[in-house]
């Protein structure tokens, strides 16, 4: 699904009014049913309702909400805010209708006045600013909504929470209301896809309200969420005349006195991500434990505590790095003479990165089309610092960029930056797989789909959603406190299944 911005979204919304030669009270009628809809479905119908709506578009949507809910038998009163002396036209339009209804449906608010004395058992639905917001909310209007948060109430935020920018993330000290649910029109907005922002937003559903196919598929955006379609547009189903070496060659190197678990989760999940043969490099200290924790895996050894060199890898169909792999000095050495030849493709992750940051020099030497798997504080140690997760995002498309690479910045909602700068949110995933050992899964994942002659941003993308759907499986099965990694690894199977439905 694409990520608009607010500005190409209202310009969605124009487009499709003129497309349909529909009115635009019209488009805000059929986004407040979308809305009803969900509360019908959602919430009993003795539920009781203030919905607070403001001056604007986002006021219009919530009177019409009202009128609506109304209509449908729910008990509703709205009240309207008047921060602003006028009110935009549908807003107006949708205002007389209410009163038309019913005067006693609606009330003003003065300026620096507040509602008081709201019972915990009503609902509360903010239409108070919708994604026009263009600066922060001060003076009464933030002292409203800072005192709407103080209330106990279960709250529901039409198309996004007052006082959340759609585009950027927020100051730690913004007025925003904080809400349980957001129903949001037609597209995530980027803003929610980031920890600053999401911890106001609740859980998110994106309504279709209608807007113009033709508008949406002609119009161009580097971000996106990752959904089912793009899955299958990536997924190939195995061919029933294949032999393990149509599924290719891994080569995992990783692996130290002590860290031997992370690289033996990583070859584990290259095999069961469906790579026809896996080959683990690991010091002569862990060729025992990975022998006998998957017999599955060949196994190759170099020194005895540490990694000390990486040969025999040019056969290989992918190639990941870095699980357990230690920053030995003679691993260091090992890892740049290995860049310093290879061609191809490589992985990296873990104690890779930490190598990488030590010597910066290695980037430029990287393969094109690699893949990085650094979770914020790897990138950081690499790149460099930044204020805030969406900026780091934004960083990591110019860094992708430069080098020819792909990044999979590692995150709740895992970003996937690709060599051309596209940014792909993965919506699958839960805080459960934060445990140790989930990314080397991850990177197991993605070497072995690479090795099956995926591209390395389609393994990218491929291997992030199954991961995280993978620990979806675990976490409902499971919970969420007593899943591990291995788990993921686990539950990959049924991860695949879905594709093939």
């Amino acid at each position: 699904m694409k990520i608009f911005t607010a500005a190409q979204i209202k310009a969605c919304d124009a487009y499709t009014i003129k497309a349909a030669g529909i009115h635009s009270e019209e488009l805000m009628e059929r986004a407040a049913g979308t809305c009803v809809s969900w509360i019908k479905e959602h919430l009993p119908k003795d539920t009781l309702f203030v919905v607070l709506c403001g001056t604007g578009n986002n006021g219009g949507d919530g009177l019409a909400i009202t009128r609506q809910l109304h209509q449908h038998g729910y008990g509703v009163k709205a009240f309207l805010l008047q921060f602003s002396k006028e009110l935009s036209p549908d807003c107006n339009a949708n205002m007389q209708r209410l009163r038309n209804i019913g005067k006693e449906l609606v009330s003003v608010v003065a300026p620096d006045t507040f509602i008081t004395d709201i019972p915990p058992h009503i609902v509360l639905i903010d239409a108070i600013l919708g994604t026009g917001l263009s600066r922060p909310i001060t003076g009464w209007v933030a002292s409203f909504i800072n005192h709407i948060n103080q209330l106990p109430n279960r709250k529901i935020a039409i198309d996004t929470p007052s006082g959340l920018p759609a585009d950027i993330l927020p100051d730690e000290d913004a007025a925003i209301l904080k809400v349980q649910h957001t129903l949001s029109f037609q597209f995530y907005k980027r803003s929610f896809l980031h920890p600053e922002a999401a911890k106001y937003a609740g859980h998110i559903y994106i309504l279709d309200i209608g807007l113009d196919k033709t508008f949406i598929n002609a119009t161009n955006t580097q971000y996106k969420t990752i959904d089912q379609a793009d899955i299958a547009a990536i997924y190939r189903p195995r061919n029933p005349f294949a032999h393990k070496g149509t599924f290719g060659s891994v080569l995992v190197a990783g692996g130290s006195y002590g860290k031997m678990g992370a690289v033996t989760l990583c070859a584990k999940a290259a095999l069961r991500a469906g790579a026809g043969l896996v080959t683990a490099l690991v010091p002569g200290y862990g060729y025992h434990i990975l022998q006998t924790a998957v017999p599955e895996v060949m196994c190759r050894t170099s020194g005895e505590r540490v990694i000390e060199k990486i040969d025999e890898w040019e056969k290989m169909n992918a190639i990941g790095m870095g699980p357990g792999m230690g920053t030995d000095a003679k691993t260091i050495q090992a890892l740049a003479a290995f860049i310093d030849t290879c061609r191809q493709p490589i992985i990296l992750d873990a104690d890779a990165l930490n190598i990488i940051a030590k010597q910066p020099d290695l980037m430029a030497k990287l393969p094109k089309g690699s893949v990085l798997t650094p979770h914020p504080k790897e990138f950081s140690r690499i790149f460099g610092e930044n204020t805030n997760t969406m900026i780091q995002t934004d960083h990591a498309r110019i860094q992708a960029m430069r080098y020819n690479i792909n990044i999979v910045l590692k995150g709740h909602h895992t970003a996937i930056i690709t060599a051309e700068g596209e940014c792909w949110y993965n919506m699958t995933g839960n805080a459960g797989m934060a445990t140790g050992g989930a990314g080397d899964v991850l990177t197991g994942i993605i070497t072995g789909l690479q090795a099956q002659g995926y591209a390395p941003h389609e393994a990218a993308i491929l291997g992030v959603y199954l991961h995280g759907l993978a620990g979806d499986f675990a976490a409902k099965n499971l919970s969420q406190e007593a899943l591990i990694a291995g788990d993921i690894i686990d539950y990959l199977g049924k991860a695949f299944l879905t594709l093939k439905q």
